[in-house]
């Protein structure tokens, strides 16, 4: 598998939990370190440690039933151990409210940036997932 390969598989492991809601894979893809830091499309807005950010996805991702993403232009920039992955995200699903058995139906249109870095796979450090607004 070629390093652009390996490096989109991480990525997409990351929103695959979303569908599956199996969460077991990701932290293993995140480096469980005090560099990684994240910003969110959704509030809070500061800026977030790995708990915080592996916490908030996944009640993000529990709360989407039918939840699908693509993955669009993705430009992977490698630099030795660190790379840059920009793509353009579309995300979609059923937003549930559980407490008024309630749905609305979404679809979100963001871009994304993912830097990862070689420890010794390659291993998320930074997110900043943003929302296009229209």
């Amino acid at each position: 598998m070629s390093e652009n390969e390996e490096i989109i598989k991480v990525i997409e492991t990351f929103f695959e939990a979303g569908k599956t809601k199996d969460f077991s894979h990701l932290h293993e893809i995140h480096l469980d370190d005090s560099k990684f830091s994240s910003f969110s499309d959704l509030p809070p807005y500061d800026l977030k440690d790995l708990k915080t950010t592996l916490e908030l996805e996944q009640l993000k991702f529990i709360s989407i039933t039918d939840y699908d993403y693509q993955v669009k232009s993705p430009k992977i920039s490698i630099f030795g151990d660190t790379a840059v992955v920009a793509f353009e995200l579309n995300q979609k699903g059923m937003l549930v409210d559980t407490k008024a058995y309630t749905g609305e139906h979404m679809s979100i249109d963001g871009r994304a940036t993912f830097v990862l870095v070689k420890h010794p796979t390659w291993k998320i450090v930074h997110i900043h997932l943003s929302k296009i607004r229209g």
